[in-house]
């Protein structure tokens, strides 16, 4: 159009001045030149002949496209006609073209269905449910855009209302029509509508791993778009490397336990493994958060609110997350900070993070959802030990624990602020190198290790778990950063926890032996208090109601142990019973006879040793 300031009061009134105003697709650009034009027309002096003109050719345009839908349908008429990049589709007795779509009957518009342009473009097929979604493409203000739905959103005239919150033209009068314009147009077209593959989790899905692999789509929860959004590749490759290997020299195992971690996230389903939690636990201001973010941009941004989580939100959602990162690494900041609903429930969600299994749910139509499922690694830090939350051996024999020593990072502002400009480098050729290394000779590392930390004193879960992290870190080592900074054997030994100390039975009885030496009074004849048994013989001789509160109040089962104890000559039965009669001040009582600690004398107490011993160990100088 001629600048402004040229128009005069014969030029503004041209025709072409009109024709150019309603040749404009955009309705905001359209606006804003009239609202221009009027201006000038106002200092012209012909605000009141323009605003005339403006009425009759808006009163033209308007026959003119009301003409042009009462038209009879011709072949050339039952296609769409809408300008972008989609290809024209046959729409049959439908009208749609850039002014929206119109149902006709007997060669004449019955009705509107959608006033701007839309259209199904491509079908989604879930490769975990089989469900469908639907891409539909639709034009507003000159400009298209793409939205993914539910196919079942677009077949009922009661949910597809729920689109105009995402700007389509579409309320509860025009609804069925619009649904009968996509279903048409979707079946007319079937051989023309592509159809995608597509997954709502991250991972390995058959021989590719999402996000990488571009064949498989993913049509994920839009609750965790930022997540998936956040696993990228940015920044340099060079200059995150050299950061990081600087970073291992130092030794320090925390920055080279958390990352062969996140590396071993994607191994655990290829080796057959279970989802297991590493656990950084310390004093604050040592570097945990810091080691959590330079494990994250491993494969992600590790800027907050990016892909790093926390333990402030729903059981449910965090099952959610877990599904949907599958066999990327679940990461979690600060144990410390809980909802109320996790808080009450504490060892349950941890104990499902460490299963790989959600809970099953039904849903409105009494069906069954499916049910969410993950085999990953657990990335989580504290400042208090994860297992200290935890009392069920289940869910400990899945946590390894490493403790947080002071000043991990020299300078950990500089190695925050790197890793948040450099990120998601490595993920994607560590992804790489493990397809040309092959899952067997991935299988064969492991087992290396397996054999080399087998122990009969250590758990063999947590073996295993510790087997995949070893192979994670050597692969990553030897391919990524060619340094030779390798987790040693003895390092990770160390986070092993004894066999004895893991089982819940084990524990029970250092519980019950704990109690009695604590409360030798509930046990004498003196003391005016509420009794639990007697000392007798190198036996705690418990009454029967005594024993299960004790067990309870532990939170162990009384029957589990029993049947233990009596496996370990522990306790002393009588007639195939795990309790005995004991005549208390002359009446029979059911009592368990539980043996007590070898180190123990009769009243319960580990015996001192000969003075003069302990003075000569305590004083050297003697």
């Amino acid at each position: 159009m001629e600048p402004l300031a040229r128009l005069d009061s014969n030029s503004i009134l041209d025709e072409k001045i009109f024709l150019e105003i309603f040749d404009q697709e955009d309705e905001i650009t359209k606006a804003r030149m009239i609202l221009s034009l009027t201006d000038r027309a106002t200092e012209l002096g012909v605000k009141k002949k323009f605003e005339e003109l403006l009425k009759a050719y808006k009163r033209v345009d308007r026959e003119t496209k009301q003409r042009e839908r009462k038209k009879p349908i011709t072949m050339l008429d039952k296609w769409t006609n809408f300008e972008g990049p989609y290809d024209n589709m046959f729409c049959g007795a439908w009208i749609a073209g850039e002014d929206g779509v119109y149902a006709q009957n007997d060669s004449q518009v019955d009705a509107v269905a959608c006033y701007h342009p839309i259209l199904p473009v491509e079908r989604m097929k879930n490769l975990e449910t089989g469900e469908e979604q639907i891409k539909i493409a639709y034009k507003r203000n000159g400009r298209w855009d793409e939205i993914i739905v539910p196919k079942t959103m677009v077949t009922s005239a009661s949910k597809i209302v729920s689109l105009s919150g995402r700007g389509i033209s579409v309320t509860s009068e025009n609804a069925k029509l619009l649904v009968r314009f996509l279903s048409d147009v979707e079946n007319m077209n079937d051989s023309h509508i592509n159809v995608q593959y597509s997954t709502s989790k991250l991972g390995w899905i058959k021989d590719q791993f999402i996000p990488y692999d571009t064949e498989i789509v993913f049509d994920g929860d839009q609750r965790f778009r930022q997540t998936y959004d956040s696993i990228s590749e940015h920044g340099n490759w060079k200059l995150w490397q050299s950061h990081i290997q600087k970073l291992r020299k130092t030794g320090r195992v925390e920055i080279k336990f958390m990352m062969a971690a996140s590396f071993a996230s994607v191994l655990v389903s290829l080796l057959g493994g279970l989802p297991f939690i590493l656990d950084l636990w310390g004093e604050t201001e040592g570097g945990k958060t810091v080691s959590l973010m330079v494990a994250t941009s491993i494969w992600a941004n590790p800027d907050e609110s990016a892909y790093i989580g926390d333990f402030k939100t729903t059981e449910v959602a965090l099952e959610a997350k877990a599904d949907m990162l599958n066999h990327l690494p679940v990461i979690l900041d600060d144990t410390s900070k809980t909802s109320s609903r996790i808080r009450d429930n504490f060892e349950g969600v941890v104990y499902d993070l460490c299963s790989g299994k959600g809970k099953s749910r039904s849903n409105k139509e009494l069906g069954i959802n499916r049910e969410n499922r993950w085999k990953n690694c657990i990335l989580t830090n504290g400042e208090r030990p994860l297992n200290s939350y935890v009392s069920q051996g289940g869910a400990i024999n899945r946590i390894l624990e490493v403790e947080c020593k002071d000043h991990v990072f020299v300078d950990p502002q500089e190695t925050a602020e790197l890793v948040k400009k450099h990120y998601g480098l490595a993920g994607k050729r560590y992804i790489e190198i493990l397809k040309k290394l092959g899952v067997d000779e991935i299988r064969r590392i492991q087992k290396e290790f397996q054999a080399k930390l087998h122990d009969d004193e250590a758990m063999q879960k947590q073996s295993m778990s510790l087997a995949i992290l070893l192979t994670a870190d050597k692969i990553a080592t030897d391919y990524l950063f060619k340094d030779g900074e390798y987790i040693t054997l003895e390092e990770a030994k160390g986070v092993l926890i004894n066999r004895n100390d893991l089982s819940d039975n084990e524990r029970c009885y250092r519980y019950l032996q704990d109690k009695i030496a604590m409360n030798h009074q509930r046990f004498d004849a003196e003391t005016k208090v509420e009794k639990w048994g007697i000392l007798e013989n190198g036996y705690a001789i418990i009454y029967n109601q005594a024993f299960k509160e004790l067990c309870k109040s532990g939170g162990f089962s009384d029957k589990a142990f029993l049947s233990w104890a009596d496996r370990q000559s522990l306790i002393e039965t009588q007639g195939g019973r795990m309790t005995k009669v004991k005549k208390v001040e002359g009446s029979p009582v059911r009592c368990v006879f539980l043996k007590l600690n070898d180190k123990l004398d009769e009243d319960g107490f580990e015996p001192v040793e000969d003075m003069e011993t302990i003075e000569q160990e305590e004083l050297p100088f003697k």
